[in-house]
C-alpha cells in the first residue's frame, strides 16, 4: 500500500484545498493529513478562523482522507514519514524547494496550486 502525507490549516476550506487533497490521494492508497494545531499556527503567527478542533472535524470528513494528524512543528516532518512509513510527501507548489530534505525519507511531489484561490485572498476580502 502506498501511503501519502500532507500538512497545512485547511482554515476557510476552498475549492483549492479539495483539489490538493484529491490529486495527493490519487498518487497513492492512503492519504494522512497533518493539520496545524493552534498553537502551532500562533507560532508561525497565523491566525486561522476556525480552532484545531473544528478543522480536524472537517478535514476528516472528506472522502479524499483517510487519517488526520495534528501538526504541532515544522521538525516532526520526517519522524511522521518514518512512524506513518509514508512513500509520498506532497505540499503545494508555493512550498517548492522548502522540502526537499525530506526526499532522504520518501518521494516529494510539489503540486501545483489552484489559480486565483487561497485563503489568505479570502481572508482579505471584505468577508472578514
Amino acid at each position: 500500500m502506498k501511503k501519502v502525507i500532507t500538512y497545512g490549516t485547511f482554515d476557510l476550506l476552498h475549492p483549492g484545498h479539495i483539489h490538493l487533497l484529491r490529486r495527493a490521494r490519487a498518487l497513492g492508497d492512503y492519504l494522512i493529513v497533518g493539520v496545524s494545531t493552534d498553537d502551532f499556527n500562533h507560532k508561525k503567527n497565523k491566525n486561522a478562523f476556525h480552532n484545531y478542533a473544528d478543522r480536524r472535524t472537517i478535514v476528516e470528513a472528506i472522502r479524499y482522507v483517510d487519517q488526520v494528524i495534528p501538526e504541532t512543528s515544522w521538525e516532526q516532518k520526517p519522524d511522521d514519514i518514518l512512524t506513518y512509513d509514508i512513500d509520498i510527501f506532497v505540499m503545494g507548489d508555493d512550498w517548492r524547494g522548502q522540502f526537499d530534505d525530506l526526499k532522504t525519507y520518501c518521494d516529494v511531489v510539489y503540486l501545483p496550486r489552484t489559480t486565483g484561490i487561497s485563503t489568505s485572498k479570502i481572508k482579505k476580502s471584505h468577508l472578514f
